[in-house]
């Protein structure tokens, strides 16, 4: 792990479109174990998100407030190009069942390759999260059903402007 200044520094990238309970277990999770974490947030262009870049990390940021140790950033670039410019070595991925291992595994071993310099730190999710992703949650949204349990409530206001009921 690199340390600037004697503080451990980790990113955990993702799309987050939207952030779910259960992106934030992870970041509440990884924010306990790392001195710093940045939550990079990723602008996929082969990807059509709901929210832009900017919404994303803002959403973001009002789910973290609490969280001084944790920053906000945004990329487009390979992740082991990003963790260069950043000067930090460490990924923290999310593993909600073991079906997401094979494809983070691969990543993790692709990076890796990129840059032997860099690790990924797994963390499971909380078995209360295993289902959730956001995917699920915009499909849930998008037919006006309840997504309060699943995100938090700027997210769940964002989520209503995207898909507002139709007054007719």
């Amino acid at each position: 792990m690199k340390q600037e200044h004697g503080i451990t520094i980790a990113v955990y990238p993702g799309s987050f479109d939207p952030v779910t309970h259960g992106h934030l277990d992870i970041i509440h999770r990884a924010a306990k174990v790392f001195d710093k974490l940045i939550v990079a947030v990723l602008n996929n262009t082969s990807k059509n998100p709901l929210f832009t870049l900017e919404e994303r990390m803002d959403l973001i940021r009002q789910a973290t407030k609490d969280l001084p140790n944790v920053e906000v950033d945004g990329f487009r670039d390979l992740m082991v190009n990003y963790m260069k410019i950043k000067n930090v070595n460490l990924i923290v991925r999310g593993l909600r069942a073991v079906s997401d291992f094979e494809y983070e595994l691969q990543m993790a071993s692709t990076n890796h390759k990129l840059n032997s310099d860099v690790e990924t730190f797994f963390m499971t999710s909380k078995p209360t999260y295993s289902y959730l992703s956001s995917s699920i949650v915009k499909e849930i949204a998008k037919f006006h059903g309840p997504v309060t349990d699943l995100v938090p409530p700027e997210v769940e206001e964002a989520l209503k402007r995207k898909f507002p009921i139709d007054q007719n």
